[in-house]
């Protein structure tokens, strides 16, 4: 909460929360270095190019398929060996370059921007390289910087972070004394110190990494049978040829009657079958990845196409991250004069979210001069503010209908017109003025002001992404259910 004109609305600088904190020393730093408490970048995938190409040339399909050929070409088969070997340097070629893209692909992901990290020591603030925090330091944030390594916030003043790349969720989180602040997370306001007390490999936006990095080979259904069925095809010719070796002196068998039967036996093995399990692959993975997609192995083509439930995080997904205005109820009031208070209401805000992005957007309103802030916070979910001068003067709380109902009560009409439109998915707010009075409490918890009447109701819905419409009706037309 805000007691001042909005004009000096600034945190508070860096030096004033560092008073009395001495930080580690020198000496702590380096010991904890050397103990490997330092905070190391995660590691790439883990596959060199040579482990790419010699796990693509030395798979089990190959394997059967260069001991084919071996056997083709001492057999005299020189046509069907050439067929035998150009289904393993296609699939060999299409794979290791599919893999090596997604590699890079995947090393270049990072949920840390590696920004220069301000941390105190000795006493002092020094600007550092994020790796070389270590277990321990006290490090300094302010809007607009990323929190680099998890540790509990120490100060006494509350920060607002945008969690987005961690959970998807766009609402701001507010972080009071002690708890904990999660690396890839943002400061949206406030300045205070934090804590390091998971660094490298064991702080989240490290650990989230490593695992998209992370290479896993897993054989599809049709893999599997597959591998089952030329198992059982090998054993098959390799006892044929068993017994044909223990035949061939009992009845007497010419080299070129031997010859023309291990061939025979050779050709049960289904080069055909690996041509066109490879072929398939290797065109369903151009076609997707074309579409911009990231494909480590060319069996995933085969997994999506098993896929028959979809599951879906709205934020981000099928939505632009976007509110938009849906609908305005006015309380007592024209609708005009709301939108031009609802307006007016979101010009003045200092700490802006979407919520007041789209609203300013809707509705045409002008910068007034704020007395007091009460910013919006998931804790209470509802934002205020109070005007001493001009034609909005008073107070105006937007927020939640269920956070406010104590102190606005809705008539039936409203109640049912709120359940209506939160059942469309809209979220609702209630917008409602209080004459002559500010909220009381204090910047953790403040309350809400007296007499407060309700001026109308606000929906809005998430801007959904052009194209999601299409893909959704592209899935239920293929069998995929949401």
């Amino acid at each position: 909460m805000r007691d001042m004109p909005s004009t000096e609305r600034a945190p508070a600088p860096a030096s004033l929360l560092v008073q009395h904190v001495p930080g580690l020393s020198s000496a702590e730093v380096a010991e904890r270095r050397a103990r490997g408490e330092a905070n190391t970048s995660p590691p790439p995938t883990g596959r060199t190019y040579a482990t790419i190409l010699r796990e693509n040339v030395f798979t089990f399909i190959n394997n059967v398929l260069f001991l084919l050929c071996i056997a083709l070409v001492l057999l005299g088969e020189i046509s069907d060996a050439v067929v035998a070997v150009g289904v393993v340097i296609g699939n060999i070629l299409v794979s290791v370059v599919q893999e090596v893209r997604a590699k890079r692909s995947l090393d270049r992901i990072a949920l840390l921007t590696r920004p220069q990290a301000t941390v105190i020591r000795d006493g002092h603030e020094q600007l550092i390289d994020p790796a070389e925090i270590v277990r321990g330091d006290t490090v300094v944030v302010q809007p607009g910087d990323q929190i680099l390594v998890d540790g509990p916030l120490i100060s006494e003043s509350a920060l607002e972070l945008d969690e987005s790349l961690l959970t998807g969720e766009s609402e701001q989180v507010r972080k009071q004394r002690s708890n904990v602040l999660y690396s890839g997370s943002f400061c949206v306001a406030g300045s205070g110190l934090y804590t390091a007390e998971k660094v490298g490999m064991d702080s989240m936006a490290n650990g989230l990494t490593a695992r998209a990095r992370a290479f896993r080979r897993v054989l599809t259904p049709l893999q599997r049978e597959v591998n089952v069925i030329i198992r059982v095809i090998l054993l098959v010719a390799i006892l044929f040829e068993t017994i044909l070796l223990a035949q061939a002196p009992i009845f007497h068998l010419s080299l070129v009657e031997g010859v023309k039967m291990s061939v025979v036996i050779a050709k049960l093995v289904p080069a055909g079958l690996f041509l066109s399990i490879t072929l398939a692959y290797a065109l369903g993975a151009l076609r997707v990845a074309r579409q911009g997609a990231l494909i480590q192995q060319m069996n995933a083509v085969e997994s999506l196409s098993n896929v028959d439930v979809l599951c879906l995080d709205k934020t981000g997904t099928l939505t632009a991250n976007r509110l938009e205005l849906h609908a305005l109820h006015p309380v007592g009031i024209s609708e005009r004069e709301l939108r031009q208070t609802l307006g007016d209401f979101a010009a003045s805000t200092a700490s802006g979210n979407r919520t007041s992005q789209a609203l300013a957007q809707a509705c045409q309103g002008e910068v007034q001069p704020v007395y007091q802030e009460v910013p919006f916070s998931s804790a209470w979910k509802w934002s205020a503010l109070s005007f001493t001068q001009g034609r909005l003067r008073g107070s105006y709380v937007l927020g939640a209908p269920e956070m406010l109902q104590d102190a606005v009560p809705l008539t039936d009409e409203l109640e049912v017109l709120a359940a209506t439109w939160s059942n469309l998915g809209m979220r609702v707010l209630l917008f409602a003025r209080a004459p002559g009075t500010s909220p009381g409490g204090d910047a953790a918890a403040p309350t809400l002001p007296d007499g407060l009447v309700a001026l109308g109701l606000v929906s809005l819905s998430d801007e959904l992404r052009p194209e999601a419409s299409d893909t959704l009706a592209r899935f239920s037309a293929a069998g995929v259910t949401r």
